[in-house]
């Protein structure tokens, strides 16, 4: 090595960060969830429909109770225990999230993937829920809201720490970015999301694009020049 080519600095890692729903996806896989356990018997159908809108309605209205929302959600698993939970979890993947893996995503994960950057899933969506997307996905890191398990070793319907949702999703990221003895300006941070809950996310990171956004964060993005990125057809 030459003395030049030794005094030139290292670039920066980088790190591609995608919201999951409506973002990578175009369907929302917490509320899918919900659906597809009442089409299973696994709740209450019609009321737990109504519900789970209601709930989603909150979440797109950026006033949704998470600690509230997770006990509701997570109640059918909770319910049939761990064997039965990843059954349903296993056939959820196959009848609703399988087909949702479009090429768009698909190819935009595989360009930042190519280009050796280290790809990071941050979800306001749990992580039973959302595990074996990424790994479908290929994406191995996954920060999703944790929950908390009982003596038994099985969900108790609590969140543990802080979860992923609006500005805990920054929290989630800097602790993530810690670990590794990193802070923000040791990297490069790119950031993909849809939804206006992501916007202190979205305006910490060097590079936030707007992806599939919501009309709130669509104006935001204007007005701030950033990039807009519409991966679905819109129908």
């Amino acid at each position: 090595m030459t003395e030049s080519t030794a005094s030139l600095p290292c670039a920066k890692p980088r790190l591609a960060l995608f919201d999951l729903d409506h973002t990578l996806l175009p369907i929302d896989s917490d509320y899918e969830w919900g659906q597809f356990t009442a089409r299973q018997g696994l709740v209450d159908g019609h009321d737990f429909a109504r519900r789970n809108a209601e709930f989603f309605q909150q979440y797109k209205d950026g006033t949704l109770d998470l600690a509230e929302y997770v006990r509701f959600a997570t109640e059918a698993i909770r319910r049939i225990g761990p064997e039965a939970a990843a059954q349903a979890h296993h056939q959820f993947m196959a009848e609703v999230i399988a087909p949702a893996l479009l090429p768009p995503a698909l190819q935009l994960l595989e360009q930042h993937r190519a280009a050796g950057d280290t790809l990071l899933i941050v979800t306001a969506t749990n992580r039973f829920v959302t595990e074996p997307i990424a790994q479908a996905l290929n994406v191995p890191e996954l920060l999703a809201v944790e929950l908390e398990r009982d003596a038994s070793g099985w969900y108790d319907g609590r969140i543990a720490g802080v979860p992923t949702s609006r500005a805990g999703k920054v929290t989630r990221v800097a602790q993530w970015l810690a670990e590794r003895g990193w802070d923000w300006g040791d990297v490069h941070t790119t950031f993909y999301s849809d939804s206006s809950n992501d916007l202190p996310l979205l305006e910490k990171v060097d590079t936030p694009i707007a992806t599939n956004p919501d009309e709130r964060l669509r104006q935001h993005a204007l007005a701030r020049g950033w990039r807009i990125l519409d991966l679905f057809t819109k129908t």
